[in-house]
């Protein structure tokens, strides 16, 4: 279909100076906002009143005479109308953040947190529930709390005093606490509650264990609830987690929707983050239980069904674009596994699971016509193919953001997301550079005096400096390329990717303490897929109330591309050099923007040499895929004849022995599946022919989707006593996904594989109440002592699988019952004690495998060298070399200086991994034989 110009939309003159008039005024906005949301009253006032008065004596200053004739005069009257536009607007963020600021501070709330008065409270929630991550404390994991932004009410105290306030509070709501129930009495329709049938992503999130690292939708980014984890630590590792009532409780108030009005009672707590926008912190209480004052108004209703149409619709796709796919397209991202949201954190590719600009973008690219066009963008697209109007196409590009606001919450960051991703597609679509970067600072100034707590947000800053480059940075670095032979389309995507990744790297440094080196590639690679799958999604999420088939067969068409952006990511997290380590600091951030400046200067210079180019891509190439070879012998690590290798997972144990060219027997996984990931890529541990799990405490098994992640593991050894509970539910439900086998170690038992034999010295399995006989291996109940299921490379004697009932070790905890082990390797005697308490290396000492145990070479210290050790086992053991795996700065003071001094008096080399990083045990062993002992490239 041909189409003419509309009056005015001729070609744009050629592109002169950028016009920067209006970017000093919104930088003054935003960093007023910033400095005065919790500013004393009395200085924010000075602060206004000196701008104001600054602003119009300049204002009256250049309106009170001509200026002198020429260019000088000119300039005169510019910056002084300049000066006084900042001054004005510093004036105005400062009454706004002030404002807002004292909005938040004042009322009862503030100082009833500050009493931690018991309250019963009326809130409006203003954003969708999320679950937070799980996180491991010590021996235990820290069970996942429902959080909820709202505004209280009305308050009560404990002495019946009432008070209606607007205070803005972080609701925090553990596992253990039922659902709100519907309140009696007669109400109108509008009031009438309505909780729907619980979404998958609340059966998923509450349910699995698979709630992201990121929250769910509407997480905020401004750390308050990993202050509000912290806080809170110990009471919630108290709180029932995994049973059926907490998953259930934590359904009820994970399907409420924003606006809904609840009556709860809790303990207000002050926000650990000073100059939030947040109250207080209100964490609710079992008793009385929470009620539903009124239901969610209309508009978020409808929002809610076409969110949870869409979730319906990718019900039977495959994991991950069931997991992505609504996250895509809503920003709903409580399917996502921590493993997959690891990766795309690696890859920098998390912006395409949040709600951002860049679905607006793809949707109104496809209503007024494709980029490149800029002439003809009023007429192209679908609005000319149904006929619309200029008019109504622009009022139909308004309902759909209107819309897209709606269905994806409209909350402050939803708007930025809305304003930002326009202002991207007039870039890309009308090529005016000049009045577009004006309209960006237009926006942030808007967006600031609107909204004075996006000035802290990250979220906010990552979303402007990556739309100012695709402005500023993009358009020269493509035709840059263009001109050095770079097909149009990819020269545009390349420096777009590039442009965007080095303005936004330096800060992403501040929040992940990490550079991605994929980030660039990964983000060409998926970016050709984000528009199908978004387009595709919304189609799907827009049919779902009224024709489901159909949906489901959109969100079959869009699974294809969202397969694809998760495959890249797992793909680009899985290479061993994906990213380095940098300063998570502000300074940090100044180091990598200047590395970043010499890069590009570097680079414009490299161009011009395509030999310098093709080589520094090979070192590139090189330093992420990280050959061991070459990695060896630049680092030093593995050391060459490695038999034995403690990794630096924190504060926890994953040990591996070596198995063979690509294979390790793993001894526990730790508390970080990243971390443990880490050390075995490192290691070059490909294939695991046994992963042993001392006991079931979180930092020895929480790490266990690290080991599995990319690797054949033949089978998983467990201890028989199954506590902590949910932590044993957890790697039986990991080994039941993948069809591993899980046996018992009991003691006696001997196996073998490649260079390795090892014999289990505890625990026994002839004491303690029976358990209940279970499926077989890997689909259930932990199989009993010695059997393995299905083939695999141990091979050696094993106890017979007793008939009925297995009896498992009566003991007071988990550490009592950690499957202790001899190891031989290459003439090495290991002895590895997991956490034995004194009892039980007592009971060690009374056994036949005493005698065994006299003499190693090598000794895995026992509890992270906790205190609680028998004296007489060290001198009995007298290990040459003794290794503690513990986390630097733990507040349990592991490795204890009695536990230290004792081993040294006995002749041990005492390493320490907070101290000495991973440590990896080669040589031969024996009487005159050294033991060789190497530290991350240094030996001892």
């Amino acid at each position: 279909m041909s189409a003419t110009l509309p009056h005015g939309t001729g070609p744009d003159p050629e592109p002169g100076p950028l016009d920067l008039r209006l970017v000093p005024p919104a930088l003054a906005a935003w960093a007023t906002a910033a400095l005065t949301l919790d500013a004393p009253t009395d200085r924010t006032v000075w602060i206004v009143a000196v701008s104001l008065l600054g602003g119009i004596v300049l204002l009256g200053a250049s309106r009170a005479g001509p200026e002198p004739p020429g260019p000088p005069g000119r300039r005169s009257a510019w910056a002084r109308a300049s000066l006084a536009a900042v001054l004005l607007c510093v004036a105005a963020s400062a009454t706004s953040a002030g404002l807002q600021g004292a909005d938040v501070r004042r009322g009862p709330v503030p100082e009833l947190a500050r009493r931690s008065a018991i309250v019963t409270a009326d809130i409006e929630l203003t954003g969708d529930p999320w679950l937070s991550r799980p996180r491991v404390r010590g021996d235990h994991t820290a069970p996942a709390a429902v959080l909820i932004r709202a505004k209280v009410r009305r308050v009560e105290e404990s002495d019946g005093r009432s008070t209606r306030t607007r205070a803005p509070v972080l609701v925090v709501v553990d596992g253990g606490v039922p659902g709100p129930e519907r309140s009696s009495g007669p109400r109108s329709e509008q009031e009438t509650p309505e909780i729907p049938e619980v979404p998958d992503r609340v059966r998923g999130a509450a349910g699995d264990g698979s709630a992201s690292a990121a929250g769910g939708s509407g997480a905020p980014s401004d750390g308050v609830a990993a202050s509000v984890e912290d806080s809170g630590a110990s009471e919630k590792a108290a709180a029932p987690a995994g049973g059926s009532r907490a998953r259930a409780g934590q359904a009820g108030w994970l399907r409420l929707l924003p606006s809904t009005r609840l009556r709860v009672g809790g303990r207000l707590a002050p926000a650990l983050v000073g100059g939030d926008r947040t109250a207080a912190v209100l964490r609710v209480r079992g008793l009385p239980g929470a009620r539903v004052l009124a239901g969610p108004s209309g508009p978020q209703r409808w929002a809610g069904r076409l969110r949870d149409g869409l979730r319906a619709a990718t019900d039977g796709l495959p994991g991950d674009a069931r997991a992505l796919l609504p996250g895509l397209v809503v920003g709903d991202t409580a399917r996502i596994t921590p493993e997959l949201d690891d990766a795309f954190k690696a890859t920098d590719l998390t912006h395409t699971l949040a709600v951002s600009g860049s679905n607006l973008t793809v949707l109104l690219a496809l209503l007024i016509g494709p980029p490149g066009l800029a002439r003809l963008t009023e007429r192209r697209g679908l609005a000319p193919r149904l006929g619309l109007s200029l008019r109504a196409t622009a009022l139909f590009a308004g309902a759909l953001t209107l819309g897209f606001v709606l269905v994806c919450r409209p909350d402050p960051s939803v708007l930025r997301a809305a304003v930002c991703g326009a202002i991207a597609l007039l870039a890309l679509a009308t090529g005016r550079r000049r009045s577009l970067v004006p309209a960006l600072a237009t926006a942030v100034l808007l967006l600031v005096l609107y909204d004075p707590w996006l000035a802290r947000g990250y979220g906010f800053l990552l979303s402007v400096l990556a739309t100012g480059a695709l402005l500023v940075l993009a358009p020269g670095w493509s035709e840059g390329l263009r001109r050095r032979g770079v097909p149009p389309r990819l020269a545009e995507a390349l420096g777009a990717a590039a442009a965007a990744q080095a303005v936004c790297a330096p800060v992403v440094a501040v929040l992940s303490a990490r550079v991605s080196l994929v980030a660039v590639p990964c983000n060409l690679l998926a970016e050709a897929a984000v528009a199908p799958a978004t387009v595709l999604g919304f189609a799907a999420l827009a049919t779902a109330p009224v024709a489901m088939p159909l949906a489901e067969l959109l969100a079959w068409g869009a699974s294809w591309p969202t397969r694809w952006i998760a495959g890249v990511a797992r793909a680009g997290a899985g290479l061993p050099g994906a990213g380095v380590d940098w300063p998570g600091t502000w300074p940090g951030a100044l180091l990598l923007a200047a590395v970043t400046v010499a890069v590009v200067l570097a680079g414009r210079r490299l161009v011009r040499h395509p030999w310098w180019c093709g080589l520094f891509g090979a070192l590139l190439l090189l330093a992420l895929v990280r050959p061991a070879p070459l990695t060896r012998v630049v680092t030093g690590w593995p050391p060459p004849g490695w038999r034995y290798a403690m990794c630096d997972v924190g504060q926890g144990d994953a040990t591996v022995l070596a198995a063979g060219a690509g294979a390790g027997v793993v001894v526990d996984a730790g508390p970080d599946p990243a971390a443990v990931d880490r050390c075995l890529r490192q290691l070059g541990i490909s294939r695991v022919p046994l992963l042993v799990l001392t006991h079931f405490h979180a930092d020895h098994v929480a790490g266990l989707p690290g080991v599995l992640r990319g690797r054949e593991v033949a089978a998983i050894e467990t201890t028989g006593f199954e506590e902590p509970r949910q932590e044993a539910e957890f790697v039986r439900r990991e080994a039941a996904g993948r069809h591993i086998p899980v046996t018992r170690a009991v003691a006696g038992e001997e196996r073998r594989t490649g260079p390795l034999s090892w014999r289990v010295l505890w625990p026994p399995a002839d004491t303690g109440p029976p358990t209940a006989a279970g499926p077989p291996p890997g689909t259930g109940p932990l199989a009993g002592p010695g059997v393995l299921a299905g083939p695999g490379p141990l091979v050696g004697p094993a106890p017979p699988p007793p008939n009925g009932p297995v009896a498992a070790p009566e003991f007071d905890g988990p550490n009592d019952a950690s499957v202790a082990l001899l190891v031989r390797t290459g003439g090495l005697r290991l002895l590895l004690l997991g956490d034995l308490e004194p009892p039980d290396q007592q009971a060690l000492l009374r056994s036949p495998e005493a005698a065994g145990m006299a003499g190693v070479d090598v000794l895995k210290v026992a509890h992270h060298g906790s205190a609680y050790q028998d004296p007489e086992l060290i001198r009995l053991v007298a290990p040459r070399v003794a290794l503690i795996s513990c986390g630097t700065g733990n507040p349990y003071g592991h490795p204890a200086p009695s536990t230290v001094a004792a081993l040294r008096a006995g002749g041990a080399l005492v390493l320490r991994t907070d101290r000495d990083g991973a440590l990896a045990v080669g040589g031969a062993g024996g009487a005159d034989r050294a033991v060789r002992v190497t530290r991350d490239g240094a030996s001892d």
